[in-house]
């Protein structure tokens, strides 16, 4: 798939590249990034270049991941943002901000922008959100952007080397008035 630039009033997603390389390894850096998602650990400048320029494009090309950098619209990075493709119509979604821009609102209103073009244009018919227990500013995200928080899977994620309970939570088409590209039938109780 051919990458793609989105926006909103107040940001930019668009893939990132060689040229935000240095502003993606300035980011990492920040312990809590480094703490609750499965970034390397120290986070090295080769782990930026290899991120910037093999990582995100080879996503795109494959299809397998669709990875946006959230920039202010001066052209600050305040965020990134992926979308990976995990099964038939289903993609999860996964997410950082910059330490400086954090509870601006940025991250949810990101990743309602994705979302809406992954179920448009992709065909995505589930945004599946984890987090580990205990990563509250993750949840608050997701929440605010809408995911419903279904449970917690024990073992669900790997983070770097260790298995952790998670946070599952999910997103559908129906949850922004969309139309999905499959039927659903939701369960009876």
């Amino acid at each position: 798939m051919e990458p793609v630039t989105l926006t909103t009033d107040r940001l930019v997603l668009r893939p990132v590249g060689p040229d935000d390389t240095d502003a993606v390894y300035a980011a990492v850096q920040d312990a809590d990034i480094q703490r609750w998602t499965t970034v390397p650990s120290p986070y090295l400048p080769e782990h930026a270049i290899s991120f910037t320029e093999q990582i995100v494009p080879d996503g795109w090309a494959q299809g397998s991941m669709f990875t946006f950098g959230v920039f202010l619209t001066g052209g600050e990075l305040a965020a990134m943002l992926a979308l990976t493709m995990r099964s038939l119509g289903t993609a999860e979604v996964g997410f950082w901000a910059a330490k400086e821009h954090r509870g601006h609102g940025y991250v949810a209103e990101a990743t309602l922008t994705a979302c809406r073009w992954v179920f448009t244009e992709v065909g995505v018919d589930r945004v599946e959100w984890r987090a580990e227990v205990g990563n509250h500013a993750s949840r608050a995200v997701a929440e605010r952007a809408g995911f419903t928080v279904e449970g917690t899977l024990r073992s669900g994620i790997n983070n770097k080397g260790v298995r952790r309970d998670c946070w599952i939570g999910s997103l559908l088409p129906s949850d922004l008035s969309l139309p999905s590209t499959a039927p659903y039938l939701p369960g009876r109780a």
